[in-house]
């Protein structure tokens, strides 16, 4: 009886197998390669079946060793599923799998070490094998455990120290410290500073110079600061001692930061990577946002030459990397002012030599932030004649040859705020060359990125008749149908925040009077209001009052209004920021992950895009690459709803025409930009869903 469990359990682990591709049919992923699947699906029947058979009829082995083997068995196959849906194996690993099992349960029948096999195997495949209950008590278990953790370790550095914690008494820890030291620093020093662990101790112990050198810094109270730093320390450019003279001046600080990720671009173009980069990139973006941007966001409301005392002892390129470190942080004002700073200190006046003197480091971020506020036209007008052409091929150029997203996206976002259609055409161009390159190469993940740029970018091009959704399998871009913003009772539910400030008070007041009319009804709470349609489409509108934010009472406001709307299950679909930029993160902070369309009425809304994105992969953002206004968002409020409460689908092309008839003459409303060119969020959209069926590529989810 309990033999028959086994193989009952033995059956199952088969069939969750042949599920994974979500189709019980004894083939295992068809419709990729027939010979392979083939291969797979023969191991998971005929050659389990055939183990589990030979285990059965075995005269060899008493009961007791059979459903050992039948167990482990199971176990096995069930291990695999999970790693399956994991995406830590792939379908194609089954058959060295369960050839392993069958040839360690021999060795393990014999009294013999199973060491062999998980020699032979991938450790992900050993992994699976040792925690199967058939070896348990194998002689070779505690040997076979540590070839895998190894195997581990020089297949994925990054899982060294992770698997050190876990570990730190293996024989050949020490190497592998060192190994880590000179391609993860920054980990290193984490660990390093963790002295009451065995270890933090061990790293703490290596007689090593690079080691040393680590270690030393993550046992300093500011260590932190000396960090960046690691590789002129570790090769004697400069001391602890030199360093210190600039520790305790911000702008010296800053400026050394600047002049030493200047220097390891240039190194980078060299093909020679420093160390501790990230954590120099790190402590400068730290850097540029507490002492500088900050500040002159914080002044925003005082006179220019208040506001931007503190950068006059900055120079052009210390300047441009606040741009390019601010980023997420920088008002649109504080930005301008800032660009314009730059080039009032340039000697040259040239754009090109200001690219030139910064190793073109960030470029790509600095073109796309030029385009974001409408000064690219503006930068490429300062170069040379030809130096921009040949300065936007390079943007376009090598986005498969980072180990992330950002410059694709840098590209996709800046491609629909070009407006020279020569510069267009040029961008285009390069994307198709580039295209070609990697597929001539058969680059997976550089095809990928440059497809999507092609199709993305034709998308937007009326002539092109380019079906996204079609071809990817993503949500209309075009479009947002009524029925899918309705609840189960098929109401629309809306949530608008407002803040305490003087502005948030008259916009409230002038949004509240616009719908005062007999198509909505206005229920007043003590710390909302429900704005709710009367005939139509039954649409509420949710908006918390702009009570004095010197008190939190806008906050307050703010919370208990959404803690109504979770204890009564309203979900929104369409949320709205209504208040200065500077609020826009407590908005994101509470934005509801069930929003279809999000309006950020904020200036420079359309830099949180990646923000708003992480909580609602999918929505339709309405933002302002500059400044936001109340006399466009309040008209494109009401149209909004209004189209809603008449039952109509939200037609972005029509109704964008519709504004431009509306706001034509107003140059606040040319700096909106509608959801179907919000470029950089649809190139993220797709990319990971072309991840996700892209045969080889295992790469995580997309970040901008």
């Amino acid at each position: 009886m309990m033999r028959r469990i086994f193989h009952e359990n033995i059956d199952k682990a088969q069939r969750a197998i042949d599920k994974v591709d979500r189709k019980e049919d004894k083939f295992v992923f068809p419709g990729k390669d027939e010979a392979e699947n083939q291969r797979v699906s023969t191991a998971l029947y005929a050659k389990v079946d055939e183990i589990k058979n030979y285990i059965e009829h075995d005269k060899s082995l008493e009961d007791n060793a059979k459903i050992k083997y039948l167990r482990g068995l199971a176990e096995t196959l069930t291990s695999f599923e999970l790693a399956l849906k994991k995406k830590q194996v792939t379908p194609a690993q089954l058959p060295e799998l369960v050839m392993g099992f069958k040839t360690a349960q021999e060795l393990e029948k014999k009294g013999l070490s199973i060491v062999p096999v998980i020699e032979v195997n991938p450790p992900e495949i050993g992994d699976i094998l040792i925690r199967s209950y058939s070896f348990q008590q194998n002689v070779g278990l505690g040997l076979a455990k540590n070839i895998i953790m190894l195997k581990t370790c020089e297949k994925n550095p990054n899982q060294i120290l992770p698997l050190l914690l876990k570990n730190p008494n293996v024989h050949f820890a020490d190497s592998l410290i060192k190994t880590v030291a000179y391609i993860k620093q920054e980990e290193l020093y984490t660990y390093a500073q963790s002295t009451n662990t065995q270890l933090g101790r061990r790293i703490q112990r290596i007689d090593e110079p690079l080691v040393k050198m680590i270690s030393k810094l993550a046992t300093m109270n500011t260590g932190r600061l000396y960090f960046p730093f690691l590789d002129d320390l570790y090769k004697g450019k400069t001391t602890i001692e030199e360093l210190d003279k600039d520790m305790s001046d911000d702008t010296r600080y800053y400026r050394l930061l600047v002049k030493t990720e200047i220097k390891n671009a240039e190194r980078l173009k060299n093909n020679d990577t420093p160390m501790a980069m990230h954590a120099l990139t790190s402590m400068l973006r730290k850097k540029a946002v507490d002492v500088y941007i900050n500040a002159i966001n914080g002044l925003h409301e005082q006179p220019d030459q208040v506001r931007f005392r503190s950068l006059e002892p900055l120079s052009p390129q210390e300047l441009y990397f606040l741009c390019i470190m601010g980023e997420e942080d920088i008002y649109t004002s504080s930005y301008l002012g800032v660009y314009k700073r730059i080039f009032q200190k340039l000697k040259s006046g040239n754009s090109d030599s200001l690219l030139a003197s910064v190793n073109y480091d960030h470029f790509k971020k600095f073109i796309k932030m030029a385009a974001n506020y409408n000064m690219l036209d503006d930068f490429l007008k300062k170069m040379e004649s030809g130096r921009a052409e040949t300065l936007m091929r390079s943007f376009a150029a090598g986005l498969e040859k980072t180990d992330n997203l950002e410059d694709a996206v840098d590209v996709a976002d800046s491609y629909a705020s070009i407006s020279d259609p020569g510069l267009r055409k040029l961008i285009m161009e390069e994307i198709d060359k580039n295209y070609n390159r990697v597929k001539t190469a058969s680059d997976k993940r550089g095809v990928v990125i440059y497809d999507i740029l092609q199709t993305v970018f034709q998308s937007i091009d009326s002539t092109k008749k380019v079906d996204l959704s079609e071809k990817f399998g993503i949500p209309p871009i075009y479009s947002v149908r009524n029925n899918n913003l309705r609840d189960t009772s098929g109401r629309i539910i809306i949530q608008q925040f407002f803040y305490g400030d003087k502005d948030g008070v008259t916009v409230f007041n002038n949004f509240k009077a616009a719908y005062s009319n007999a198509n909505w009804k206005i229920i007043n709470k003590p710390e909302w209001i429900e704005v709710v349609s009367t005939r139509g489409t039954p649409v509420t509108i949710y908006s918390n009052r702009p009570l004095d934010e010197e008190k939190d009472l806008d906050a307050k406001a703010q919370k208990s209004l959404g803690s109504y709307l979770y204890e009564k299950d309203l979900q929104p679909t369409v949320v709205i920021h209504r208040g200065h930029s500077y609020y826009v993160k407590y908005t994101i902070e509470q934005l509801a992950p069930s929003a279809k369309v999000v309006l950020l009425g904020s200036c420079g809304g359309y830099h949180a895009l990646n923000e708003v994105l992480g909580i609602c992969p999918f929505a339709h953002i309405i933002a302002s690459k500059q400044v936001g206004t109340g006399t466009v968002n309040q008209p494109m409020i009401i149209a909004l709803t209004e189209t809603l409460r008449q039952g109509r689908d939200l037609n972005w092309p029509s109704m964008w025409k519709d504004f431009e008839k509306r706001f034509k003459g107003n140059e606040r409303f040319d700096d909106y930009v509608p959801p179907y060119n919000n470029l950089g969020a649809i190139f993220i959209m797709v990319y990971n869903k072309s991840m996700d069926a892209t045969p080889g590529l295992t790469e995580g989810s997309a970040s901008l």
